[in-house]
């Protein structure tokens, strides 16, 4: 999938027209602790903040830690709601019982399957995964159906992953569950032993693909978009696979209440904002992700999110079997 510069740039713009309808309606004070970075994040909030005249706090840091954190905390925690990169993260304060089921009219807005399965937490964006890989050096016609097929001779060598990156884990996790343990295991084996380049993260794997360091690499589908915003024309497309397998995973980003908050008025309210036309639309310009409440289209780019050939897993789960990803990780020997 080729991702046209032009098009990138004019969603982009179009954002900057969005004016939220509702008005402020009284102060309030809420603590936020943010998986997602500051500079994705804090437009959205202060947006809010005019619009609502609720005043928030926020903390940043890794999804993972803050969520370590949450959990360390427990009844003590000043979290009122808690936003995070990753069904795992979230999860796993779901799992502990520190997150409130929410109003069931807040769950509806999305696809039941990017929401937890008790309705503790709702997906506000998403992330699918893809072959990114270089136009000029891969045959479209070889192009992969799973990633079973990645450990084939011919792939040997020429795919790139981040082994330490949240989002490869999460992907290994789904695997587990999908595939079991011992399949799983034995591709990371077979990723190792075929050569695999490793890099730290998502984007610096588009950019070692673009610059012709390696043929291709598994990423999350938007890191192709902030590249071209980035250096304009590139060599690297998206490549969504076929089959309903771990790779063609779509991980939402998932906001939650705390269970032992004193502001769920705000809290839901900053929910409903991330749910919101305005918000979903913030998300398809400026972070190119999947809108997941309905009504909302994604970039034009993109193919449509329900033709993504996803596989059937509640994403709840992810967080039972992150640990043990990690773990096969390792065995496979690289970590």
């Amino acid at each position: 999938m080729r991702v046209s510069a032009t098009a990138v740039t004019v969603l982009a713009a179009a954002f900057a027209n969005l004016t939220v309808a509702c008005g402020p309606a009284g102060s309030e004070t809420l603590t936020v602790y943010s998986g997602r970075s500051e500079e994705l994040i804090a437009p959205l909030i202060a947006q809010f903040e005019n619009a609502t005249g609720v005043d928030v706090a926020v903390r940043y840091g890794d999804s993972a830690e803050l969520a370590a954190t949450i959990l360390e905390e427990g009844p003590n925690s000043p979290a009122d709601v808690f936003l995070a990169q990753d069904p795992a993260s979230i999860g796993a304060v779901a799992l502990a019982g520190l997150l409130s089921k929410l109003d069931d009219a807040l769950v509806d807005r999305v696809p039941e399957r990017f929401s937890d399965s008790e309705g503790r937490w709702v997906g506000i964006s998403g992330r699918a995964r893809v072959l990114v890989y270089d136009t000029t050096r891969v045959d479209p016609a070889e192009l992969p159906a799973s990633e079973d097929d990645l450990t084939s001779p011919t792939w040997a060598g020429r795919v790139a992953i981040a082994p330490t990156n949240g989002s490869f884990l999460a992907f290994v996790a789904a695997k587990l569950l999908h595939d079991g343990e011992q399949v799983t295991l034995e591709w990371l084996k077979a990723m190792k032993s075929g050569g695999a380049p490793t890099y730290s993260k998502n984007s610096v794997i588009v950019a070692a693909v673009d610059d012709g360091e390696t043929d291709a690499g598994l990423v999350n589908h938007y890191y192709l978009f902030r590249r071209i915003a980035e250096e304009g024309d590139v060599v690297v497309a998206n490549h969504f696979f076929a089959a309903d397998t771990a790779a063609s995973l779509v991980m939402p980003s998932g906001v939650g209440l705390i269970v032992h908050s004193d502001a769920t008025g705000g809290g839901n309210r900053l929910i409903e904002f991330l749910l919101s036309r305005e918000a979903q639309l913030y998300f398809a310009a400026k972070t190119f992700e999947y809108p997941l409440a309905s009504g909302v289209a994604a970039h034009p780019d993109l193919p449509p999110l329900d033709t993504i050939s996803m596989p059937d897993l509640d994403l709840s789960r992810l967080a039972e079997v992150l640990g043990r990803a990690t773990d096969l990780v390792a065995e496979a020997g690289l970590l």
